[in-house]
């Protein structure tokens, strides 16, 4: 393997690794260190965890490769705005899904605002990406790395370990999407941002 394909191998396989769907469970598992939620029972917390999981992660992921694969396009051809239309759609009825489910069940609001704030990121980005492309991957750790703000002020802990490695994967991650041609250096600092800033709103406000 030439230096270049193991580059881009290594490009693929980061992008694959930090999908835009983590961004609830990430946030949940924080929640559950960071917060006096820690003390809540093992069993509640896997419950939770593995349903958002499977509602905001591996139902949208499968429902989005089926769809790819029924059109009979790759990766990349997926990756051009005009074909992101669909995988938006799909991924926001996911997480509408898992927040009415989450209503039903009578989970707490402030760990609802969690699949709230993911919410807000996605349909940001989706109307964004009519007039210009967005990266959603940066979009999500920006959302970490907006949630961890607002979990610090909350709860009353040092996030700067926590936000130093958050910004590491945030550039390597970018770095990623640029080296696959996927998006420029401001579609992914502007991803990063959006989702920064909308996660800090969803939590405190919605």
């Amino acid at each position: 393997m030439t230096r270049e394909k193991g580059i881009i191998l290594a490009a693929r396989l980061i992008s694959m690794a930090f999908t835009p769907f983590y961004l609830p469970t990430v946030g949940l598992v924080a929640l559950f260190m960071f917060s006096y939620m820690s003390q809540m029972p093992w069993s509640y917390k896997f419950q939770l965890l593995t349903m958002v999981y499977l509602l905001t992660v591996v139902v949208p992921s499968v429902l989005i490769h089926f769809y790819r694969r029924h059109q009979g396009w790759s990766l990349i051809d997926l990756g051009q705005k005009e074909r992101r239309a669909v995988p938006y759609v799909i991924s926001i009825l996911c997480y509408f899904l898992c927040i009415y489910l989450m209503e039903l069940l009578h989970i707490p609001h402030f760990m609802m605002t969690i699949v709230t704030a993911a919410l807000f990121i996605q349909i940001t980005c989706a109307m964004i990406n009519v007039w210009w492309k967005i990266s959603t991957h940066t979009a999500a750790i920006g959302g970490v790395a907006g949630a961890l703000f607002v979990f610090a002020e909350f709860f009353g802990f040092n996030p700067i370990w926590w936000l130093s490695l958050t910004f590491i994967l945030a550039g390597i991650l970018g770095t990623s999407r640029m080296i696959l041609r996927q998006h420029s250096l401001a579609q992914v600092i502007a991803g990063f941002f959006v989702g920064a800033v909308c996660a800090i709103i969803g939590i405190l406000f919605l």
